[in-house]
């Protein structure tokens, strides 16, 4: 803990107790001498199993906290952001601890009045988040090599190195791999009608949002963690990575409460088509990872079949809004 101890001016670290929960960076809850809380992010070995999209992850959540800070909930203060590791360590990050407990943990405590305030407090948010803007569109870090000039370009590059990643461990999609790469250009106009690479977060799953008591016995959401999978593009992608297994524009609450910061925010059939390429992209995320990060029992099946799935239900969507031949 030197190179922690030397950021903090000398103060000891107390305690270092592992967090569960993250899938590929490694992450402990520092107890400090002055009583403080921080977490502290490490990227994983040179040569750890990834997907291409998960280089620079710690640059990018430095990022996100730093442009999502003013969007209404708390996010954790970035102290210290080491890109290169030390002689000897790997990069890492050091962020303030942000208090609550996962919405996940406490869903069966959650009377269904509850849930509509929180999923109103969720949709103004991740109206709050899409007023960043970003220089350009995709992931933001360098090493990732996945960013353009365009909404269309950079998803057409997200899209073609998932599938690479897919080939390189094996993984066979659902489809074909050809039919997928031609959903880009098959939808390269409702791609084309993002013109603002607005900030995402992009897993922002009750997992990673906060709650706290409020005064009237509920709960209120206060905090959101893990940005470090956020890209520029589309704000409607923030619904997919939200409500990862559902459609959170058919839940009436999330759409009021974004719709109390953006009163523009509406769907057309742009904007179904790709909401489907997301939830695509995001199933064909999670069934890939499965490689790298070698699920196994009942967990790695259901991914494989609940993959296999989605992209079959959101592939027909996109035929419903674009029959062939039409």
């Amino acid at each position: 803990m030197e190179r922690v101890r030397a950021v903090l001016d000398g103060v000891e670290v107390v305690s270092a107790t592992p967090l569960t929960g993250g899938l590929y960076n490694a992450a402990r809850l520092l107890e400090l001498a002055d009583g403080r809380r921080l977490v502290l992010k490490c990227a994983p070995p040179p040569g750890t199993p990834g997907l291409a999209h998960e280089r620079g992850l710690l640059g990018t959540e430095r990022l996100f906290h730093a442009l999502a800070a003013d969007a209404g909930l708390a996010v954790p203060e970035v102290l210290h952001h080491d890109p290169d590791g030390d002689a000897g360590t790997r990069e890492w990050l050091l962020l303030s601890y942000v208090e609550g407990a996962t919405w996940d943990s406490l869903r069966e405590r959650i009377p269904a009045a509850g849930r509509a305030r929180l999923r109103r407090s969720l949709g103004a948010w991740a109206a709050g988040v899409a007023r960043a803007t970003g220089e350009r569109y995709g992931y933001p870090q360098p090493a990732a090599g996945l960013a353009a000039d365009s909404w269309p370009a950079a998803f057409t590059a997200m899209l073609d190195a998932l599938l690479a990643d897919a080939e390189r461990y094996g993984v066979a999609p659902p489809v074909p791999a050809e039919r997928l790469r031609t959903l880009p250009r098959r939808f390269a106009a409702a791609l084309a009608a993002v013109d603002r690479p607005a900030l995402v977060h992009f897993d922002a799953w009750e997992g990673n949002l906060l709650l706290t008591p409020d005064p009237d016995g509920g709960w209120e959401l206060t905090g959101v963690i893990d940005g470090e999978r956020a890209f520029f593009g589309d704000p409607l992608a923030e619904l997919v990575g939200l409500d990862p297994l559902g459609a959170a524009e058919l839940d009436d609450d999330f759409p009021a409460g974004y719709r109390s910061v953006d009163p523009a925010f509406a769907l057309d059939d742009a904007g179904r088509a790709r909401l489907a390429l997301y939830r695509i992209y995001l199933a064909l995320i999670m069934r890939t990872e499965a490689a790298p990060r070698a699920y196994t029992g009942d967990f790695a099946a259901w991914v494989d079949s609940w993959s296999a799935k989605r992209v079959a239900e959101q592939l027909a969507v996109l035929d419903g809004l674009d029959p062939p031949g039409r």
